[in-house]
């Protein structure tokens, strides 16, 4: 292989991861539909809220869950009815294929009945969140 080629490839690969890289940035934190999951209280770790609950799954070792656990609390306290509950993923980690979570934080907006109305991989976007909410 000359080098000419070795560089074009390796200028392509890096190309390419940029390209990927840009794209998961962009969808961080973005709103998502919540599917045809049901959340079971059982795998909560405090009440759920009458309204709606922002369930949060995080782990003993994720960087950003603090903030999104600053940032969700904040957000329910704001609101009459609206409950904030982590999952954490360490301690029961069969939870996340039940609930299809790749990565932490997810937070799921969760109705009174237990239905799974949005997601958000990675730190919601604030006014995401609040049009999540006001949905449900």
């Amino acid at each position: 292989m000359s080098p000419a080629s070795a560089l074009l490839i390796a200028g392509a690969l890096v190309a390419l991861a940029v390209v990927a890289g840009i794209v998961l940035r962009v969808l961080d934190g973005r709103r998502r539909r919540g599917g045809h999951l049901l959340f079971d209280a059982a795998h909560a770790s405090a009440p759920l809220g009458d309204r709606a609950t922002l369930v949060q799954f995080s782990t003993e070792f994720c960087a950003r869950c603090p903030q999104v656990r600053r940032m969700l609390g904040a957000v329910a306290a704001e609101h009459e009815g609206l409950a904030h509950v982590e999952v954490d993923l360490t301690h029961s980690p069969e939870l996340s294929a039940r609930y299809r979570v790749l990565q932490t934080p997810t937070t799921f907006v969760v109705d009174g009945s237990g239905a799974v109305r949005a997601r958000f991989h990675g730190v919601p976007h604030r006014h995401a969140l609040a049009d999540a909410i006001a949905a449900v």
